[in-house]
């Protein structure tokens, strides 16, 4: 074991002691078990499952240790998102978070916070959202639960007052005595007034119920586009492209329509970034949003990819269309000289580089996706400030 001195100080802060078992277990490992934990390693009864006990277990210490290891060696932050992103890599708990973080790392690229950032939303983010979901389906259950035994009493009680109409009918029927028919009068009165009073407790309850419900939907719907939505641009966010690309490929199959995917990055943003510091570095990614969504129309999705990369899905667009549309975007961005907000200066001009491809048959979301990114990066290679489509015959010069 080591003693306190090994541990550097960038480390000791993020540790938990326990005195019981002598382990030093990371605090942020804790915190991200529990997490992890609650989303996916507890079955419906609540036990604790074989990841969970892995977590929180003897080898936890160790666990979180080569987690750590393992951010340090890639350059990453220790924060709790990163952590909690990397303790997923370790121990391949998501096939796609490996495959996206090997692809990063294969890439040379780098970690950068953007990226970091951009991979924690993409697979983590929507705990919350998935939290005030389910608290509000309970909500919408018992409202919905008190409505329906309600109903029943009413249908009990309407079936009741029936039955005493019925009978006074019957009574009225066989010639009663004055006296008489007033008892029955009476009582028909008294159970028409009674049931009056709990139809009208009835129309209560049930406005009350649909104003609950209507604000439960209002709030569930904001919950949804707040977990589909890029916090600092306003677009659609990786996770809302990647369904609208699914349901877009499957929609032109069967329609036998055209569809065009256009990705789209900033040209030299780590200068911008170097150079103006990260706030002026998101003026600029909200100008180019705001750009991309002047070009876009209503049934086009604009989306952040991630980091300084952005997306257009084109639906029922043919490549010449979507050329041209990404030409006049390229030229109109690159027309634009930008200043910094605080203080006016000029930062220069902004240029994208653009690539573009067509569905063809066969193709799935990750093919299409390729084939358009390296469009991109031909346009990238070739000089920047360009597009590049996938029916270029040279996509890149050697």
């Amino acid at each position: 074991m080591r003693n306190d001195t090994t541990v550097p100080p960038w480390r000791k802060h993020n540790y938990l002691f326990l005195d019981r078992n002598k382990r030093r277990l990371p605090l942020v490992h804790l915190l991200a078990a529990s997490v992890l934990g609650i989303a996916d390693f507890s079955d419906s009864a609540g036990r604790v499952t074989d990841q969970d006990a892995l977590l929180q277990g003897p080898g936890g210490s160790v666990l979180g240790q080569e987690t750590l290891d393992l951010m340090r060696l890639h350059g990453v932050p220790p924060t709790s998102a990163n952590y909690e992103v990397w303790l997923s890599y370790r121990i391949n708990r998501q096939q796609a978070l490996r495959e996206a973080i090997d692809a990063r790392i294969g890439s040379g690229e780098g970690f950068t916070s953007e990226f970091n950032a951009e991979i924690h939303e993409r697979f983590f983010t929507g705990l919350g959202a998935s939290t005030q979901i389910l608290l509000a389906g309970e909500r919408i259950a018992k409202d919905l639960a008190e409505v329906v035994a309600f109903l029943k009493q009413s249908e009990e009680k309407s079936g009741a007052y029936g039955k005493k109409l019925e009978n006074a009918a019957t009574d009225l029927n066989r010639g009663l005595a004055p006296e008489q028919i007033r008892q029955v009068v009476s009582s028909l009165a008294a159970a028409t007034l009674d049931m009056a009073n709990h139809n009208k407790t009835l129309n209560v309850q049930l406005q009350r119920s649909t104003r609950e419900v209507d604000t439960l939907r209002t709030s569930l719907e904001s919950v949804r586009l707040e977990s589909l939505t890029d916090a600092l641009t306003g677009l659609a966010n990786r996770r809302m492209f990647d369904e609208t690309l699914k349901m877009r490929l499957e929609e032109a199959r069967a329609q036998h329509t055209e569809l065009c995917l256009v990705l789209c990055d900033i040209d030299h943003f780590k200068r911008f970034n170097d150079t103006w510091g990260h706030h002026t570095g998101d003026q600029i990614l909200r100008f180019l949003a705001s750009s991309l969504q002047a070009y876009a129309r209503p049934d086009h999705l604009v989306a952040r990819y991630g980091g300084e990369e952005f997306a257009m899905i084109l639906p029922r667009v043919n490549a010449r269309t979507a050329m041209q549309t990404a030409e006049a975007l390229r030229a109109a961005i690159q027309a634009k000289r930008l200043r910094r907000r605080s203080t006016n200066e000029d930062l220069g001009q902004v240029t994208v580089s653009i690539g573009i491809a067509r569905l063809q048959p066969g193709d799935t979301p990750a093919g299409l996706i390729e084939r358009s990114d390296a469009c991109l990066y031909a346009s990238k290679r070739n000089g920047r400030n360009q597009v590049t489509t996938d029916a270029t015959p040279v996509l890149y010069v050697a």
